[in-house]
């Protein structure tokens, strides 16, 4: 029987991401379109078979705290967490931001593809419908409420409490092991033994004690959050770039306050980064992808039609201009014309920053479409752009 705690722990059984190209980057979908989507994606192990990061069972817990409390996730949040907890910055979307005193977000947008090239400034790009997982957004002196707060066990400086103790214990105690290994390398020196997911936090060893964390990611910033319970340390990093920087700060801070030696966290992340970037220069090419051997095996007119995928919806193919072109009916921002890429395959050309480029794969069967299947162009593409999740047939018109 499925119950609330397996929507937080991420032992479902559905692969890493499932569902994540309904509402990311922002879409016409709504949180009920979300929950109806549910039904149709496909498991990839048993359930409660193992670990496997899902953020559309946040948006199920959502819904449910909406349909449980008679109050919109929004009001819910505001009114128990936000206000008591004084917050006063802080709003549980991005929606309801009422200052323009927001840090600016960044990435590199190519070329060849995103994450290798110059550092742009680029706009939020975020569904109202991730409200529940990823909506939140405050100052650090907000988070610093928050993260007294998981340190008081609950409990609130005025002596009430937002949880209990025993709930904040449940909240830190490993419901599924997500990783183990034979603990620190010279290139990590504090890989963990093992790490398991709790209730909304990842729980790990650290340099000999209990760390409680997690991070989050938009378009443009990632966070780190971690708490050290036993020494009383919480710490928060909030960036505005998607280089993968802010894991090495985080240990940084965490190291320091710990009073361990000095370790340049900051040069391994960079390194990190330099590596992967170099990876994709390696495998698509320093200005574009190389194309792979073959091409189409039918007249471009035959691959016109309008494909459904049963959780995603819709794309259209349409011959124009001597191209083929494609439109996803949930991101009209994806409109793209499409290139050859292969045999009976190929590729987008979306605008920069507007979404991920996808190989594009067409089944082809006694001279016929009977399928289109999709993956991310990039290796370094984040794991919501989940396009090989989808399995797209012919809808007869």
């Amino acid at each position: 029987l499925f119950n609330v705690r397996d929507l937080l722990v991420h032992r479902s059984g559905l692969p890493l991401g499932a569902g994540d190209l309904l509402y990311f980057p922002r879409s016409n979908r709504t949180v009920q379109d979300a929950v109806r989507a549910l039904q149709f994606l496909q498991p990839v192990r048993p359930f409660r078979g193992g670990y496997d990061y899902d953020n559309i069972l946040y948006i199920v817990a959502g819904a449910l705290i909406e349909a449980k409390s008679g109050m919109s996730w929004r009001d819910f949040i505001r009114t128990r967490m936000l206000e008591p907890l004084g917050m006063a910055d802080a709003v549980p979307s991005l929606e309801l931001l009422k200052t323009t005193n927001v840090a600016g977000r960044h990435a590199r947008l190519g070329p060849p593809v995103r994450g290798v090239g110059p550092m742009q400034v680029i706009e939020p790009d975020e569904s109202p419908v991730v409200d529940a997982g990823a909506g939140i957004n405050a100052s650090i002196a907000d988070v610093a409420k928050w993260l007294e707060v998981q340190l008081a066990l609950g409990a609130l400086p005025n002596g009430k409490r937002l949880w209990s103790a025993e709930s904040a214990a449940a909240m830190w105690s490993p419901q599924v092991v997500v990783a183990s290994s034979d603990g620190p390398t010279d290139l990590n020196p504090v890989r963990s033994i093992m790490q398991g997911y709790a209730l909304g936090w990842f729980v790990q060893d650290y340099r000999g004690r209990r760390l409680i964390s997690h991070s989050g990611g938009l378009s443009g910033q990632v966070t780190q959050t971690a708490l050290i319970p036993s020494a009383g340390i919480g710490v928060a990093v909030l960036s505005n770039t998607e280089d993968s920087v802010s894991g090495g700060i985080r240990n940084a801070l965490l190291d320091h306050l710990l009073g361990v030696p000095a370790y340049d966290w900051v040069a391994n992340y960079v390194a990190r980064n330099k590596l992967a970037a170099e990876s994709a220069v390696a495998a698509l090419g320093d200005g574009d992808a190389q194309r792979p051997a073959g091409g189409p095996s039918l007249p471009l007119s035959a691959y016109a039609g309008r494909y459904r995928d049963a959780w995603y919806g819709d794309i259209t193919v349409k011959e124009r201009g001597g191209a083929l072109h494609i439109d996803f009916a949930p991101h009209p921002q994806f409109a793209s014309r499409l290139d050859p890429w292969g045999k009976d395959a190929f590729r987008t050309r979306m605008t920069p920053g507007k979404g991920e480029d996808a190989v594009v794969s067409f089944a082809v069967s006694n001279g016929k479409v009977t399928g289109v299947t999709m993956k991310a162009l990039s290796p370094l593409a984040d794991f919501s752009y989940d396009y090989h999740h989808l399995a797209f047939v012919p809808v007869a018109e």
